[in-house]
């Protein structure tokens, strides 16, 4: 019985994993797949886990909602993802596609950080650009006041700050998380 429950929460996770891949900007942003070693437990794991850490991001989402007036809120989607570490990034969004996607590899960063992270990505989506220009800077630094985060306040030149505001420290091994052994955050979470 053991055994069916694992399968059938390593074919859910397989299944997301399929899902969000046609979300990203190239499917080879979200690759578990050549991962030999670690493809099932990562699988397993987030047919067993992804809701709940879905719903946490889901909340911090609308955190972000609510910083705006109803008629100024895009459509935006998110989705926890092991993101390719050749990328190495945290989290991006998909302005390219409806609704507006956003990804975050929530193994990248520590569960603390998972919030600086999709503010970092609404910013992006609610002004539908990739840039970390002035505009982005000004649209960041509204969402921090009014999520209580350090706001950035935009100079020339400081495209680079922007592009890791707010900060975040990355973990050694991201994919720890995502086959459980990093994850002893996520137990308090509502499912």
């Amino acid at each position: 019985m053991n055994y069916l429950k694992q399968s059938d929460a390593f074919i859910r996770g397989r299944d997301y994993l399929h899902l969000v891949q046609g979300l990203a900007l190239e499917p080879g942003m979200v690759d578990v797949f050549d991962n030999l070693r670690d493809r099932i437990p990562i699988c397993t794991w987030i047919g067993e886990n992804i809701n709940t850490v879905n719903a946490q991001i889901n909340a911090y989402l609308g955190l972000c909602h609510e910083c705006f007036h109803a008629q100024e809120r895009r459509h935006i989607q998110i989705f926890a993802v092991p993101i390719a570490q050749s990328f190495g990034i945290d989290g991006l969004c998909n302005i390219l596609i409806n609704p507006i996607t956003i990804l975050v590899d929530v193994g990248r960063v520590a569960p603390r950080d998972w919030f600086g992270v999709v503010v970092h990505e609404y910013a992006h989506a609610h002004l539908g650009d990739f840039g970390h220009n002035e505009r982005f800077a000004n649209i960041l630094s509204h969402l921090c006041l009014g999520l209580g985060l350090e706001p950035p306040y935009w100079e020339a030149g400081m495209e680079a700050t922007l592009r890791s505001w707010p900060y975040c420290k990355s973990t050694i091994d991201p994919l720890e998380f995502w086959i459980g052994q990093g994850s002893r955050e996520i137990r308090g979470m509502s499912k």
